[in-house]
């Protein structure tokens, strides 16, 4: 069937609201949050608000829908002003599961790892392949900043290490260290569905028996790794500094990507004290933090 998109523009300050305005009194079928960049923001986690700066919010609705009623509807809502800007757009009727996995392709990181969706043949049986497809949570190795940690993952030797995964969202990382020869990996993630998830694509890959999976009130004290990976955003990166830093073992590793080329420095401040930090690296306006724990 047909639909129809109505894009508006927001603050990070009123977005959110806006967006449970339009479910609840609009009909609105679905909400997405962009940033001012058009760069997709991450799926909200249950209770959290993942938005910065300017950001659209797209709203998706049937096309039998009276547009001007809903633009009446927001108008009166008083939560933007009487001049908001706002776009409204048809959308071809496709089938967009197809369509997605038609063009959803095997991707490969650094000289041996590479990620699959299980309807795509395997490009080389030889290399480290994690089969992944998407599910209840964030990472298929799409987004720039889990290439970045991809990326970083397959140039360390993890061969006897412990790697934890903070804030693991699908497994792709936890997933990815397993495969690459680590001998223990954690991840640990506030949402129950990427518990749920992680565990679902362990299993796909054989590896379940390998993962241990926690939510942070869950994990064993004293909690610690020779490398940790945390893909997540920079706030919770920069308020939660303390505890990432903790679950690094004396010179051990630690990358972070979720961090825009705006925001890195001020993060990677947050860290300096503890840790020896490499030159930062970017792709597509993302940022990988990363460096070694001192001794």
């Amino acid at each position: 069937m047909p639909w129809i998109q109505i894009k508006l523009n927001a603050t990070d300050a009123n977005a959110e609201s806006i967006g449970d305005m339009l479910m609840e009194e609009t009909g609105a079928l679905s909400v997405t949050f962009l940033d001012a960049k058009d760069t997709p923001v991450f799926e909200p986690m249950p209770g959290e608000t993942r938005l910065w700066g300017e950001t659209d919010i797209v709203a998706l609705y049937d096309a039998e829908i009276d547009t001007a009623l809903v633009l009446e509807q927001i108008k009166a809502s008083n939560m933007l002003d009487n001049n908001f800007a706002y776009k409204v757009e048809q959308l071809e009727d496709k089938d967009w599961e197809r369509e997605w996995m038609e063009n959803f392709h095997p991707m490969k990181f650094g000289e041996r790892l590479w990620i699959c969706p299980s309807w795509r043949d395997v490009p080389d049986p030889d290399a480290v392949n994690v089969m992944l497809d998407p599910g209840l949570a964030f990472g298929t190795g799409t987004h720039p900043t889990t290439s970045l940690c991809l990326e970083w993952l397959e140039g360390l030797d993890l061969n006897g290490k412990t790697v934890i995964d903070f804030g693991c969202g699908s497994g792709i990382l936890a997933i990815a260290a397993i495969k690459l020869g680590a001998a223990k990996v954690i991840g640990i993630d506030i949402d129950p569905q990427a518990i749920i998830a992680s565990k679902d694509n362990a299993g796909r890959n054989g590896v379940a028996d390998q993962l241990e999976l926690y939510l942070p009130q869950d994990q064993p004290a004293d909690l610690q790794a020779d490398v940790v990976v945390a893909n997540i955003l920079a706030g919770p990166l920069r308020e939660l500094s303390g505890v990432i830093k903790g679950l690094i073992k004396p010179e051990g590793l630690l990358a972070m990507s979720g961090v825009l080329d705006t925001q890195a420095e001020d993060v990677a401040n947050y860290y300096r004290d503890d840790l020896q930090v490499d030159p930062i690296v970017e792709m597509k306006e993302w940022c990988r933090i990363s460096g070694q724990k001192k001794a």
